[in-house]
């Protein structure tokens, strides 16, 4: 008998339905979601970031003041000023794009270092470390990114420092929690007799093993916090200043004219802080939700 040829995009497809089975059919759609909206997201910054406008975020147009989309080329109207909103848009990502990572980086980072600290040195370290996170956790964000900003001018990267230096704690005791668990185990133990290093241990054995779920899934919450906290400051005055676009001066500022009808400034802007807000929250929970299921 003559063996039958399947095609490889049909092995591709097959795969493709495997994994959607396992992930879940709710999950795979919140991921999907989350992908597509966060590589959107990232093309939006290159796009602004090598100024492939499609008009100058900045140019005033009093022709087409308040204009609805698809005014002349303007794709989603213009503002109180008429300047284009898709364009401010794009480069109102950068307001925070980077910025939030820098956030992720720090709070992350010190998280780990805090919470291998915690487990693997002297009780002393481990009630020092712990009466600093209690501290910070005591202290409300709000007041604290207000005193900041009272100290230095509004400055994003000094926002995204303390959203970061705030987020430490909550990631430090996650951590903390499992590490301690995974003491009891006997793998560690066998590591170490073994003649594995503790930097080969703790980086493999235990954080990329082991800890990967709280990690990543943290990672995703902070970005998307970071994002809903320098939305939020920018339309209270607080964060990015005019003429530079932040999607939260971009509400702020559109929100004045919505009795006179014009109901595209805000809600555009909006509309996009919600779709990146659920994009990383849903990203977070679905991480967690499917690493722990293959873990």
């Amino acid at each position: 008998m003559s063996k039958i040829n399947i095609p490889r995009w049909n092995h591709k497809f097959m795969s493709l339905i495997e994994n959607v089975k396992i992930i879940g059919i709710r999950n795979s759609i919140y991921l999907s979601y989350s992908s597509i909206i966060i590589l959107v997201l990232i093309f939006g910054y290159f796009v602004s970031y090598f100024e492939y406008l499609p008009f100058d975020p900045e140019d005033l147009d009093l022709d087409y003041i308040l204009s609805p989309p698809l005014t002349d080329g303007h794709i989603l109207g213009t503002d109180y000023l008429g300047r284009d909103t898709f364009s401010r848009l794009i480069l109102g990502i950068e307001a925070y794009l980077v910025p939030s990572i820098v956030a992720v980086i720090i709070a992350i980072f010190w998280g780990i270092i805090t919470a291998v600290a915690s487990i693997f040195t002297h009780k002393r370290v481990t009630r020092t470390l712990s009466m600093i996170n209690d501290s910070i956790l005591a202290m409300p964000k709000l007041v604290l990114l207000f005193l900041v900003i009272a100290i230095f001018d509004p400055n994003i990267f000094y926002i995204m420092i303390v959203i970061g230096i705030s987020n430490i704690p909550s990631v430090a005791q996650l951590l903390t929690a499992k590490i301690d668990l995974l003491k009891e185990r006997s793998f560690i133990d066998s590591a170490i007799a073994s003649g594995i290093s503790y930097h080969s241990i703790i980086l493999k054995h235990i954080l990329w093993s082991n800890c990967r779920v709280i990690l990543f899934s943290q990672s995703a919450f902070i970005m998307g916090e970071a994002i809903l906290m320098e939305a939020s400051l920018s339309y209270l005055g607080f964060g990015v200043q005019e003429p530079t676009p932040s999607w939260g001066n971009m509400v702020q500022s559109g929100s004045n004219y919505l009795l006179q009808g014009d109901l595209w400034s805000s809600t555009i802007p909006a509309l996009a802080i919600m779709l990146v807000l659920s994009a990383f929250y849903l990203l977070s929970y679905t991480v967690s939700r499917v690493l722990e299921r293959r873990h």
